[in-house]
């Protein structure tokens, strides 16, 4: 099985994902193949361990796709090494063709397109600690980062309602995405992320007075945050907040996440 993308997965692939979580897991056998770009510091803590485990082994190779040997190659030379691939690649589009050529599972721990793994572990916080999503309102603040569209994807598999609140001219023009540039009356909760690069917008940024319009929701903000870009405020002070304890469901969520896909039909 390939998890590029949220839309990959079916409403019955999430939940049995999330079924996982609190699960017995039996030791795995086999070698990861481990592909990081940049720091994503929770991201590689809760692999790795998840990876011990598992107890599977992983050999990292760092920037796999920078190389300048095409995806099919490196598909076809490293298959027979390995019996999963989890990499976290910003050219999404690289990463995908990789995918496509190689016959063992794909996980994608970050692309500049999408964050499946990090989406999947917020939204079963919400799930298991807040409310059940199909009754939570959830707002996304700011404009579409990589992990705003996983959202997007995830509430069109598990048919969820969300409000994107951004500038005009970051809304998307795409089926059944909801942007709006003023913030809801009410939400249960709001989800932020680290703007991109180059983007300075002060008057975007959410405030403590737009959660007390919303009715003063949880607050997830992505990490890392950064007050004054995202956020005008330290999320520390604001009631809300919904705490760093809250990450430590990456763990259980991405072992899930390895088990499921590893189990899974590969084409």
């Amino acid at each position: 099985m390939k998890l590029l993308r949220l839309s990959d997965l079916s409403s019955a692939d999430v939940r049995a994902i999330w079924k996982l979580v609190h699960s017995p897991a039996g030791p795995m056998t086999g070698t990861v193949a481990w592909s990081f770009e940049g720091n994503g510091i929770r991201t590689r803590t809760s692999f790795i361990q998840a990876f011990r485990n598992l107890g599977l082994a992983f050999t990292e190779l760092p920037n796999l796709l920078k190389t300048a040997e095409r995806p099919c190659d490196l598909a076809g030379y490293l298959d027979p090494f390995y019996t999963m691939y989890v990499i976290r690649e910003s050219n999404h589009s690289r990463l995908a063709e990789f995918a496509a050529a190689s016959r063992r599972p794909v996980i994608n721990a970050m692309s500049n397109e999408g964050h499946p793994c990090e989406v999947l572990a917020d939204a079963y916080f919400i799930d298991t600690a807040l409310l059940p999503l199909q009754h939570a309102r959830i707002c996304l603040w700011g404009p579409p980062t990589n992990v705003l569209r996983s959202w997007h994807e995830l509430a069109a598999v598990l048919d969820i309602p969300l409000v994107h609140v951004c500038a005009a001219r970051f809304h998307e023009p795409q089926p059944k995405l909801r942007f709006v540039e003023t913030p809801p009356a009410a939400a249960d909760i709001v989800i932020t992320d680290s703007w991109p690069s180059g983007i300075e917008d002060p008057s975007g940024s959410l405030t403590e007075q737009h959660l007390a319009r919303m009715g003063h929701p949880r607050l997830l903000p992505t990490p890392p945050f950064s007050i004054g870009r995202e956020l005008s405020f330290d999320p520390l002070a604001y009631a809300g907040f919904v705490g760093y304890q809250q990450k430590e469901l990456l763990l259980p969520v991405q072992t899930a996440i390895v088990r499921h896909v590893a189990l899974a039909p590969t084409h």
